[in-house]
């Protein structure tokens, strides 16, 4: 199945206690528990998508997400790692993060340096501002989905 077909993906789930290599390099991020992850369709593709995030029943955020195994760091489960483009001034573990995905930026890839690979999310960052100010990208900051009550998993 394409990407394009499954897109929108709406997801929600606690957010646990990941590695912190992203809040090392920069970019922290959310990460959703296996359970949620699992529950994506089969045919999901692994990679970097972008979108909109809410933690709780604060603001609608735009965000970058890797789906899948991290090779650089050789993960052995696959992940959901969120990274909402927004200063927050605590962590907010056990609270419920929504996320919309809608669009694809690129495949998962394999680095051979730190810095080539925070080089790569710098990118995915740029990239996702723009697309996202994009008309048929907006429009879902403000989805229902945001402003339900649903959790754990919801697709």
């Amino acid at each position: 199945m394409l990407v394009k077909e499954i897109l929108p993906l709406f997801v929600s789930g606690k957010v646990i206690r990941g590695f912190r290599r992203g809040t090392e390099m920069g970019f922290p991020t959310a990460n959703f528990p296996v359970e949620v992850v699992r529950s994506l369709p089969s045919d999901f593709a692994t990679g970097i998508y972008c979108g909109w995030a809410q933690v709780d029943t604060g603001d609608v955020h735009k965000m970058v997400m890797s789906v899948g195994w991290n090779p650089f760091f050789d993960n052995k489960e696959k992940s959901m790692e969120t990274h909402i483009l927004h200063q927050f001034p605590e962590d907010f573990y056990d609270q419920t993060l929504k996320v919309c995905v809608v669009h694809y930026l690129r495949p998962e890839t394999n680095f051979t340096t730190l810095e080539n690979l925070k080089k790569a999310i710098n990118k995915d960052v740029e990239d996702a501002k723009e697309l996202l100010n994009r008309p048929e990208f907006l429009k879902f900051q403000s989805d229902p989905f945001f402003s339900s009550t649903t959790i754990n998993g919801h697709l």
